[in-house]
């Protein structure tokens, strides 16, 4: 009996050592490792770069020059000059009407301006005889008033006469109906033999298309942002305050950049939005009046904006936000306003200053106020 207690007794102290043996052990792991178990993270100093800011817009090409074509006087069409959808060059003939009337018109009005200028100088001599004979009592006031009257009548008559060869002139210029800038003339919608007249409307239209407009509209927020809010509207300030870039429908960029060259003098109540114009060099011809284009506004002066790793920022239903690693390895959480994404990277308008340290791999594990273990990008890949 005093066998058996001396054996258990033997057994529970046997068991009391191994328990504390074991938790010494334990201890002593825990005092050699203290950061065994933390998260391991790797961080990135935010940068501050020069950044371009730039906004795009739908926007649609318009004609510099757009202009109908009409006949100003009437008659039969002689003919067309000009083959349908071909460039014109200011000044070229596009119509021709038979003009045999309006040239009988002006040696009509010639011949009055010289039946005119007879008259004139028979009247000019009769003053001049009845000026040297009023003084002699020759002839009496009376007759010589008649014969001021006369010559009076004869300077109107020969003015008249210039005025109407002069019209008759501009009629026969008007049955030469020439192109009155360099563009694209379209389709003809009268035929050789038409009568044609101004009521008859339009010829056909004619557009410039070196250069072009695209014109498109700027809330008054990206107004400030770009800075416009400081242009007094000329077009030398405007074109120094952005550039503009043009991207087609197939995604490509169009090779020629243009420059603001209107912005309009108030803001549309309905929309809150402003009208803006750029001006685009078009010497190919690649740009048409009504084709919808995508206008890239582009800072025309860098402006130094903090970026950090796109991988960096989380979203909850707090906003976006990243963790950044503070005075003793702690990680702490911070709100941010991002802006556009540039590669890989992101714009951080608001939340971050240059040089805070964020954490750009190792997220999973990492929550806000806990102790993170930092190593760099060599230690995480051993």
């Amino acid at each position: 009996m005093a066998f058996s207690m001396n054996k258990t007794r033997l057994a529970v102290m046997v068991l009391s050592l191994s328990v504390s043996l074991l938790l010494t052990g334990c201890e002593r792991a825990e005092t050699g490792n203290p950061g065994a178990n933390l998260p391991v993270v790797q961080t990135q100093q935010t940068e501050v770069i020069n950044y371009y800011f730039s906004k795009s817009y739908v926007g649609r090409v318009e004609a510099v020059e757009d202009t109908n074509i009409t006949a100003q006087v009437s008659g039969y069409l002689k003919q067309r000059h000009f083959e349908e959808g071909q460039i014109v060059n200011q000044g070229d003939l596009l119509y021709s009407i038979e003009p045999s009337s309006f040239v009988a018109e002006v040696a009509s009005g010639k011949a009055a301006l010289a039946q005119a200028n007879a008259a004139l100088s028979k009247a000019q001599n009769d003053h001049r005889r009845g000026k040297n004979l009023l003084p002699r009592g020759s002839i009496s006031q009376s007759e010589f008033d008649a014969l001021t009257a006369q010559l009076l009548g004869a300077q109107a008559q020969v003015e008249a006469a210039k005025a109407q060869l002069n019209l008759a002139e501009v009629n026969l210029s008007y049955t030469e109906i020439r192109a009155p800038f360099t563009g694209r003339i379209s389709s003809s919608k009268i035929s050789q033999g038409d009568l044609v007249s101004p009521s008859l409307g339009v010829l056909t239209t004619l557009v410039s298309l070196d250069p072009v407009h695209a014109t498109f509209n700027m809330s008054e927020r990206e107004r400030l942002a770009l800075n416009l809010d400081k242009l007094s509207g000329n077009t030398s300030q405007a074109s120094q305050g952005a550039k503009v870039y043009l991207v087609l429908e197939n995604g490509q960029q169009f090779e020629h950049p243009g420059q603001l060259d209107f912005i309009n003098n108030r803001i549309d109540i309905q929309t809150g939005t402003i009208q803006m114009r750029a001006q685009i060099p078009n010497p190919e011809q690649t740009l048409l009046p009504g084709q919808h284009v995508i206008v890239k506004l582009q800072q025309a002066e860098a402006s130094e904006v903090v970026v950090v790793p796109r991988r960096a920022v989380q979203s909850d239903l707090g906003g976006d936000f990243v963790m950044l690693v503070v005075e003793g390895n702690v990680a702490e959480r911070r709100n941010v306003k991002i802006g556009e994404q540039i590669d890989s990277q992101v714009i951080i308008s608001d939340g971050l200053a240059p040089g805070d340290e964020v954490i750009s791999q190792g997220l999973q594990r990492v929550r806000n106020g806990i102790p993170v273990s930092v190593q760099n990008s060599t230690e995480l890949a051993q």
